[in-house]
């Protein structure tokens, strides 16, 4: 579902009429993309302190009306002051809600308490939380989850193991990437292990 976002035209752009709009306790942004001119918006501060609470904000249409006209974009990226950690820029790109667009989404495990691999005494290994996916952008998910149910020891989930809402696909390079993986050795070959140490020491003693 897409989210709705009134702005203001800027008038005036520019490190000093930022710093104006930042005073007002409001956001300057910028709409760019679709080989058309970029427009400087003013946010409201506190409608956009809310919308970043949003989750998996950055994977959804934002639909923002200003004076204007109507503009389909995403959220691609925010700058914060070094110090005080407030947001002090925003930057939206226009898109074709006709077209594929191509994001980073969350990846989430599931049922980590009831994994076969993990009950055994093996250890998750959950190195790449986000994945490159193209798709409308209607079509994307929030995130995308692992289920390690009936992973064991040993077991890897890869790019070409994840579950895709139809429409969605991997985007490039995500095919072969090792989300999760389950390490550690099975309890027999641990045991045998242990039992061929104490052997073999004794056979070096008789040496």
């Amino acid at each position: 579902m897409a989210i709705k976002l009134n702005a203001q035209i800027r008038g005036r752009v520019g490190k000093g009429a930022a710093r104006s709009v930042r005073k007002n306790k409001n956001v300057p942004a910028v709409i760019y993309g679709e080989k058309q001119a970029p427009v400087a918006i003013e946010l409201n501060g506190r409608d956009f302190e809310a919308l970043l609470k949003t989750p998996s904000l950055r994977t959804k249409l934002i639909e923002i009306d200003t004076e204007n006209g109507h503009e389909d974009a995403m959220l691609m990226d925010i700058q914060y002051h070094p110090v005080s950690d407030a947001v002090v820029h925003a930057d939206f790109k226009r898109i074709d809600v006709k077209k594929p667009v191509e994001v980073s989404v969350p990846v989430e495990v599931i049922n980590a308490d009831v994994s076969k691999g993990i009950k055994l005494g093996g250890v998750l290994n959950f190195a790449v939380r986000k994945v490159a996916v193209r798709g409308l952008v209607h079509n994307i998910p929030e995130k995308i989850t692992v289920d390690l149910t009936d992973l064991n020891i040993g077991d890897s989930v890869h790019g070409t193991d994840l579950v895709l809402p139809d429409g969605v696909e991997l985007g490039l390079h995500q095919a072969e990437l090792a989300f999760a993986t389950i390490g550690g050795k099975m309890p027999d070959e641990a045991d045998a292990n242990k039992n061929a140490a104490p052997a073999a020491a004794a056979t070096d003693a008789k040496k």
